[in-house]
């Protein structure tokens, strides 16, 4: 939240927080930027053979590389009309809004901020409407509320929301009965019916997810800046959340302190209606995965000359996708937007390395942000090895945990879930090799929705296999419900009370 000095620093007076959530085996005011527009496509660039006896990167320079997870189109004159149409169209974010968040995630870098990612595995157009993004954004600012007070230190928030439609998949072709389709690679290129006109890649499914990601921005401007984040607000639906729990349970006590903390800012003379206390910041990110889409609206800012990826504020490049020498790391190693990459224990400390040096050349704090998925055990082994590589070339990277990846599994009825005591688990593993580092745990990134759905199976709503059908909504993998990811928000806040040297409640 956009929460000031004075502010943060009532709030955490009365605060005392701590316990065995993850028990281990003040704010800076925020740079002004303006809202610069980057408003003009790229112009067109020389051709591919010779930018690529170069290293010159310019927007279609990716093309000269290989791709992977990248559809074939029946119809080349299909795709450029979409692409061109794209190109006319008004950009998504802006690129002062996109130096803001690099701004905050300097800061990060640096061990005085925490990065919150959440949302949706995949988007769907036919899912789309003002209630379901709504209810994820409150989410996520209960949950920034809650991981404020126990980290002592400002929240990013950043939601997989308003682009996050594309997913990449093991296969090129599903089979089923015999019958051979293109496998369904999210809405923004085919749909999801077993059949051959649905699950024909249809590049202009790209205009649609643009128009509908323009939707979901201006749901989220106008929730983020009209008083729906007034921090009252927030802190009584946390009360209503903790209602849930049993009495004298941690999460009543901690959301005690935190309502203590308001009612003595009032008392003092705070005024909680001011636009730092009912106005927030939130940004936007998804998987660079459909490069097509990604150039098509890639913009170069007429104050910086830099180019910026204007179909989110932020980008990461995926696990299966982050080659070395692939089209996707060259892609994003030209653009201005903050960037991550996700990295499983396959990942080598070299490797990661040069992985950094590729995306992050002149090695800018918030530039890179490195998103953990591993499972626990993995985790333990393998993190430790990787931080002692980026200590010792000194790379500046905001390090987060994604740790529902890496603990996906089937039952034995057929649905994928995730457990939640494992999640916690890696997320235990993830702060307890940053203590012994000395490093600084700088977020979680969390595929999650704010709606009831029963998906992964554990946590406060008391989710089990047998209940899976119940609610089982996902169009991709399981997703924490809204409990459950508000109780993981609880559990980290509590582990980063410990990491301040606070005492326990009583």
């Amino acid at each position: 939240m956009k929460i000031s000095s004075l502010a943060s620093s009532a709030l955490l007076l009365l605060s005392h927080a701590g316990v065995n959530a993850f028990t281990p085996t003040g704010f800076k005011n925020r740079i002004s930027t303006g809202l610069n527009v980057a408003t003009s496509p790229p112009p067109p660039s020389s051709s591919v053979s010779e930018k690529s006896s170069s290293n010159e990167w310019s927007p279609d320079s990716w093309k000269s590389k290989i791709a992977k997870q990248m559809p074939v189109y029946d119809d080349e004159k299909e795709l450029d009309a979409a692409v061109e149409r794209l190109e006319r169209c008004s950009p998504l974010v802006f690129a002062g809004e996109v130096r803001s968040l690099h701004e905050q995630l300097a800061r990060a870098c640096h061990g005085q901020g925490f990065l919150l990612m959440g949302g949706d595995c995949a988007e769907a157009f036919n899912e789309f409407n003002v209630d379901h993004v709504r209810d994820t954004f409150r989410v996520i600012l209960q949950m920034a509320l809650v991981l404020t007070f126990g980290s002592a230190m400002p929240v990013i928030k950043v939601g997989r929301m308003a682009g996050q439609f594309a997913k990449p998949r093991s296969e090129p072709d599903e089979v089923r009965d015999g019958v051979a389709l293109p496998s369904y690679r999210g809405d923004i290129i085919n749909n999801e019916e077993f059949t051959s006109e649905a699950r024909r890649n249809n590049p202009f499914n790209m205009v649609e997810a643009y128009h509908q990601s323009a939707q979901t921005l201006n749901i989220l401007r106008a929730f983020a800046t009209g008083g729906y984040a007034d921090i009252s607000r927030l802190q009584a639906w946390n009360l209503d959340f903790v209602e849930q729990t049993e009495e004298g349970s941690r999460y009543r006590k901690f959301a005690a302190k935190v309502d203590e903390s308001l009612r003595f800012m009032k008392a003092i003379g705070v005024d909680t209606a001011a636009d730092t206390f009912t106005k927030t910041d939130f940004f936007t990110a998804h998987e660079c995965l459909l490069l097509p889409y990604e150039q098509a609206l890639t913009r170069k800012d007429s104050t910086t000359g830099k180019y910026y990826d204007c179909s989110a504020h932020m980008l990461w490049v995926g696990e299966r996708t982050r080659e070395l020498d692939g089209a996707h790391l060259e892609f994003t190693r030209g653009i201005g937007n903050p960037l991550g990459v996700k990295v499983s224990d396959k990942c080598t400390p070299d490797e990661l390395i040069r992985i950094i040096e590729t995306m992050n050349p002149n090695n800018t704090p918030g530039k890179l942000t490195i998103i953990v998925r591993m499972g626990a055990e993995k985790l333990r082994k393998n993190l430790p090895g990787l931080i002692r590589a980026v200590q010792r070339e000194g790379k500046s990277v905001v390090w987060i945990s994604d740790p529902v990846h890496g603990n996906t599994r089937k039952t034995s009825n057929g649905f994928k879930t995730r457990d939640f005591d494992n999640i916690r688990d890696e997320l235990r593993a993830f702060f307890d090799v940053h203590d012994e580092m000395g490093s600084h745990p700088g977020g979680v990134h969390l595929e999650m929705t704010g709606e009831d759905v029963t998906e992964c199976v554990g946590g406060i709503s008391e989710v089990t296999e047998e209940t899976l059908a119940d609610r089982y909504n996902t169009y991709c993998d399981p997703r924490l419900n809204g409990a459950q990811a508000l109780e993981i928000a609880f559990l980290i806040a509590e582990r980063m009370r410990v990491r301040t040297g606070l005492p326990e409640l009583d």
